[in-house]
């Protein structure tokens, strides 16, 4: 039974007919099924991906989480009932639902970290001189290669070659802790977890692609919109990735960006430099939103 303090709190949200929010719901999921149909395809008939799996066995984030469209905190759904017992969610007045306060508070050390390390990663220049090497110190002098089911372009040797010959720069912790043991001496510096926020940068692939996971962290206390735009720049980010591995994926229909040339490298910056743009804006609007959620969450006392 709704108390008398969630009958007074539909005063405080925008309320949205069962027409408009059904509409926008709708959208969404066209939209994703637009980005994911032909990876649930695959994964019906038992294959498996070396590019569009990652985004959802990495990150952990099922299909079905991104197909329920949020409105985000403030905004309530009339005659909602599919949300009754959704995460996040309760219910105010007689038919109407909306994220939960007592959600939002819970989550005020999700957002204050999200938002130090957004703001952090914002404020430092982007660093263009990785070259997706990354991937290349993941199988650097190992026979246990991530991808068995796809061949090194250039073989094990030819693999090890490209490592010794490039410095390696990364400064994403995420990737940095799958390199192999010979491979972690010969970054610029040691990453730990620690470290992380005083690390990350803008034009780093991963940090890019990790808007995405943020975004997804946050649900239902921010909008679809911007999650799904923020899992579709990971799309484009995890496919430059592969196409700048070390793996030969043309049989799956990706030319390779051949990283060991000067052409090569020329190309993914080129490539990088437009998905560090994009991510800039998404950034900037998650970071605004987390700024909002702090604002509006329930002081202890309240």
């Amino acid at each position: 039974m709704s108390t008398r303090e969630d009958l007074d709190h539909t005063t405080d949200l925008r309320i949205l007919p069962p027409v408009e929010w059904q509409a926008q719901a709708l959208a969404h999921r066209e939209r994703l099924d637009r980005l994911v149909g032909p990876y649930l395809e695959r994964r019906a008939a038992g294959i498996t991906h070396p590019v569009v799996d990652f985004l959802f066995t990495y990150y952990g984030n099922k299909p079905a989480q991104l197909r329920r469209w949020h409105p985000g905190f403030g905004i309530g759904l009339r005659d909602a009932h599919d949300y009754a017992g959704a995460r996040g969610y309760h219910r105010v007045g007689a038919d109407v639902y909306t994220a939960d306060p007592a959600y939002l508070a819970k989550r005020g050390d999700t957002i204050a970290f999200v938002a130090r390390l957004l703001a952090a990663t914002a404020r430092r220049p982007a660093q263009l001189s990785c070259f997706g090497l990354h991937e290349w110190a993941m199988v650097y002098r190992t026979d246990d290669v991530r991808h068995q089911q796809v061949p090194l372009r250039l073989g094990p040797a030819g693999t090890d070659a490209v490592v010794e010959s490039m410095s390696l720069r990364c400064t994403h912790f995420d990737a940095f802790r799958f390199f192999t043991p010979d491979a972690v001496g010969r970054n610029a510096e040691p990453l730990t977890r620690a470290g992380q926020v005083d690390r990350e940068q803008p034009g780093c692939l991963h940090a890019n692609m990790d808007i995405y996971k943020w975004s997804f962290k946050l649900a239902p206390l921010i909008s679809s919109e911007l999650v799904l735009d923020c899992f579709e720049l990971a799309c484009a980010a995890r496919e430059l990735d592969m196409r700048a591995s070390p793996y030969d994926l043309r049989e799956f229909g990706y030319a390779p960006v051949r990283i060991e040339t000067p052409s090569g490298r020329a190309e993914y910056v080129r490539s990088q430099v437009a998905i560090a743009e994009s991510a800039d804006t998404l950034r900037d609007r998650l970071h605004r939103a987390c700024l909002a959620l702090a604002a509006t969450a329930p002081r202890p006392e309240d």
